[in-house]
């Protein structure tokens, strides 16, 4: 069995963007959810929770997403 790499490591370029792209979603989902008064459902540490993001209060951006790919999230 060989051990795991890191997935910026994947030969694949859609593999190595897809943290990025994981974390942009992600962002997106919880500006939604803020404006719109709905809930997040994320698990941590195996619990399943339910997160009401207050409106214009949103997570920020990972710092290098735009870097990455040259576009703005």
């Amino acid at each position: 069995m060989t051990p795991f790499q890191p997935i910026e490591n994947a030969n694949n370029a859609d593999l190595r963007g897809s943290l990025l792209a994981l974390q942009r979603a992600a962002l997106r989902a919880r500006q939604i959810a803020a404006q719109t008064g709905t809930a997040v459902v994320v698990v941590r540490n195996g619990v399943l929770e339910h997160i009401y993001p207050q409106a214009g209060h949103t997570d920020s951006a990972p710092q290098d997403a735009a870097s990455v790919n040259g576009k703005a999230t």
